[in-house]
């Protein structure tokens, strides 16, 4: 006796593609929209970084972290030394650099958010960092004059969509400066790019306050 075998109709083959592709689209909307997520939430963490360094400034007549007074309103918190610049690197791991004291400054003038017992810097929502110092240089000149926000390890589309939407869309001129990493939470501020390249690499984009 002879056992038939029974496919699939195409009517049953059309079904699960028509199940698939709804699946992959709703992957693919739900990763747009979290990078769409990732881009406001770095955004507005930019800003609102800004307005704590000035609303800081204007009320302590001081850069935070370059504060000579701070430790006669905090206790055990250092001073800066009043140079008008915030020395160190936006990303220092020292201690005692204004660079972070700055993150401690801010904490306990209530401007910022965060453990206000030290001045680590914050994570972004892409998982880097950010911080600021005075002025951002290469080798041979100062790419961005004065109090510089840096922040790390963001993606092409998100360095490329904020580069965007708030400057020029290109990482080596403008209000919005962008550097290729060389490795996590380091810049490369040696090496000029022209465009934010999609892939494995990493971006650092930075701003004047």
């Amino acid at each position: 006796m002879q056992h038939r075998q029974h496919g699939f109709t195409l009517i049953e083959i059309a079904i699960v593609l028509v199940i698939i592709g709804v699946l992959l689209g709703g992957i693919l909307k739900g990763q747009e929209m979290l990078t769409q997520s990732k881009i406001r939430a770095v955004e507005k963490e930019l800003d609102g970084v800004a307005v704590a360094i000035l609303g800081y400034r204007d009320r302590y007549k001081a850069l935070p972290g370059d504060d000579p007074l701070a430790s006669g309103r905090w206790n055990g918190v250092g001073d800066g030394d009043a140079d008008g610049k915030i020395a160190g690197n936006f990303n220092s791991s020292t201690g005692s650099d204004e660079s972070m004291l700055g993150w401690q400054h801010l904490r306990l003038a209530g401007l910022i958010g965060g453990d206000s017992s030290n001045g680590k810097q914050p994570l972004n929502a892409a998982g880097g960092i950010t911080g600021f110092q005075t002025d951002l240089s290469n080798n041979t000149s100062t790419l961005l004059h004065g109090t510089v926000i840096c922040t790390t390890n963001l993606a092409a589309k998100i360095a490329n969509a904020i580069d965007a939407q708030q400057d020029d869309g290109r990482p080596g001129q403008g209000s919005i400066l962008g550097f290729q990493q060389s490795a996590v939470n380091t810049p490369d501020f040696n090496t000029a790019i022209t465009a934010y390249t999609d892939g494995a690499v990493q971006y650092t984009i930075c701003r004047n306050v």
